[in-house]
């Protein structure tokens, strides 16, 4: 899909007009479209102009420039923009954490016009100095540029896994395949990518194997083979696809799916037991006579063991469960009934309530909750204690003639620097639903940040802690929090922690949902939606939950409505 590439030019712009010192709504406009376009899950290459206008963001000069890049993979005034703005100034752009402004600042003062100038300056403590740089800016642009070298080995599941469903997409149309699936840690959910593996069956390998390596995606070929060959994609990612044995097909999805460490377990019980497995079957080692591999279920039920789901294949117990019958029964996306931490017009959202009733509806749940920003985040419009007072009676006007829904009445409190709460409490008691964030001072010290966080969930009022970590996958790491005190306070508290679903956050990690699930902490998926089409990231949120081997007792939105308020109340 051409999403990814026009949301980046479009954040391009963004960086190369805010160096040019343009109009900040322009700039503003064009994060906003990308942002939304990469929110989107139909491919906006084959969105006719009448639809794209629809897009919030996108008007009719936006939806032009992305007509004329889906025609002609080129943006004119992208072009012209760059030639405006020296080479070595974009390229600062691309360190996190390094903005528009001090990049300017560098390449004139400094007249730094790569990556190694950069790094060699700031270790050589020569940065600070400059006019608001200070030594902690420089640790945080050798994280950055840290940061951008392992960004060049993986990238974020969420950009990877709609290019490998585009790739298989082409396939399914184009190439004579039989079976096909993703496998790798693509098909684990993995958090980040180092490439993609596909898996197929087919009567014509050869053909296939043709159709392959003349994708639309393809930059280079490094291998062409007649069961095997390998491309580079535009993007920069290896993508290696393999035709096997109908036969074969399932001890192929579970030997490329597993992680190292899994299938060496695997491997162990097999040689144990005289057999050997690999990617071709599970085989009896005295007369290699086969024994099973047309389906993946073949392998564990073989070795004695139920079928255990690719999330969880990391070596990190689950073998042993399995063994004594422990496997969790996890959750699945048709358990989640509601979203509890959603945008609206009245923040930064892009829809009012009445469309994301409808979206939510269409995707079968029973209640969604309005969380929009506080007065803290001017960026996003946050609401004042009047204003969200105003929204609330709006939503009970709304709900009076809802059946069968409910809107909740909710806000995202902004958790201040100094671990004070945004709102009084005699504004949060009147709400429905709390959801506590914090959103400045990430280069706090780790007391300070888990203070902050400690601070709101001991507050009565406040409900759930979003994105706990902070963290943007290949754009800022997460803060410091010491986390085994967090999910012991709101162990004790009986504070819900949330698994931000937005495909850039997965935010809790599958590492703590396991440990919140080991102390008994009631965890919440949701998707932070500012515009409908990102509630379909719900499947990235179940995914992590899934990884951390959540059921679906241990999810606060699995369950009804009333429920939820009995939970609320239950802290208060």
């Amino acid at each position: 899909m051409k999403n990814q590439e026009i949301a980046r030019i479009f954040n391009d712009i963004a960086d190369l007009l805010e160096i040019k010192g343009e109009n900040p709504f322009r700039i503003r406009a064009y994060r906003r479209a990308a942002l939304n376009i990469e929110g989107l899950t139909r491919d906006i290459a084959e969105t006719p102009k009448d639809e794209l206008m629809k897009i919030p963001g996108i008007g009719q000069d936006l939806a032009g420039k992305i007509e004329e890049y889906v025609k002609t993979e080129r943006l004119q005034f992208y072009e012209d923009l760059k030639k405006e703005v020296p080479e070595g100034l974009s390229m600062l752009l691309s360190v996190p954490s390094l903005g528009p402004k001090t990049a300017k600042l560098f390449y004139e003062r400094l007249k730094i016009k790569d990556l190694q100038d950069l790094e060699r300056l700031a270790r050589e403590h020569k940065l600070s100095g400059l006019p608001g740089i200070k030594e902690k800016t420089e640790e945080n642009i050798l994280k950055g540029i840290e940061m951008l070298k392992r960004g060049m080995e993986r990238q974020p599941l969420g950009k990877v896994l709609p290019l490998a469903n585009d790739i298989l997409e082409h396939l399914k149309k184009k190439a004579p395949v039989n079976k096909l699936s993703i496998a790798g840690s693509i098909r684990r959910w993995k958090d980040t990518i180092k490439d993609i593996d596909i898996l197929a069956t087919s009567e014509n390998p050869k053909e296939v194997m043709n159709t392959f390596i003349h994708l639309p995606h393809v930059k280079d070929v490094l291998m062409h083979g007649p069961t095997k060959s390998s491309i580079i994609i535009k993007e920069g990612l290896q993508v290696d696809l393999r035709v096997v044995e109908e036969d074969s097909f399932g001890a192929a999805l579970a030997y490329f799916t597993g992680s190292k460490a899994h299938n060496i377990r695997l491997r162990e019980m097999a040689v144990k037991a005289g057999l050997k497995i690999n990617e071709y079957g599970i085989f009896r080692e005295k007369d290699d006579r086969k024994l099973g591999g047309k389906e993946e279920e073949d392998i564990y039920r073989i070795l004695g063991l139920p079928y255990i789901p690719p999330e969880m294949r990391e070596d990190t117990g689950e073998i042993e469960a399995a063994f004594t019958g422990r496997l969790p029964k996890l959750v699945e996306l048709s358990d989640i009934k509601g979203d509890l931490h959603v945008h609206s017009k009245w923040s930064d959202g892009s829809h009012d309530f009445e469309e994301l009733i409808d979206a939510a509806r269409e995707r079968g749940y029973k209640y969604i909750a309005i969380t929009d920003h506080s007065k803290g985040l001017g960026i996003a419009r946050g609401l004042n204690a009047e204003r969200l007072m105003e929204e609330k009676k709006e939503i009970e006007t709304i709900n009076k003639r809802l059946r069968g829904f409910r809107l909740l009445a909710g806000i995202e409190m902004d958790i201040r620097s100094d671990g004070t709460m945004d709102l009084p409490d005699d504004v949060l008691k009147e709400m429905d639903i709390v959801v506590a964030s914090i959103h400045s001072g990430f280069r706090q010290s780790k007391e300070q940040i888990t203070k902050r966080l400690v601070s709101a969930m001991r507050n009565p009022f406040i409900n759930i802690i979003a994105h706990p970590t902070g963290r943007l996958i290949g754009e800022r790491d997460p803060y410091d929090v010491d986390m085994n005190q967090i999910l012991k306070v709101a162990q004790e508290t009986g504070t819900v922690i949330e698994i931000n679903a937005y495909p850039l956050r997965l935010d809790l990690n599958d590492i703590h949902v396991k440990m919140a699930k080991e102390m008994g902490v009631q965890i919440v998926i949701s998707t932070d939606t500012h515009i409908t089409n990102q509630f379909d990231y719900m499947a990235y949120g179940v995914s992590i939950a899934r990884r951390g081997w959540l059921e679906k007792k241990d999810i606060l939105n699995t369950m009804s409505y009333r429920v939820i308020k009995k939970a609320i109340k239950r802290k208060q």
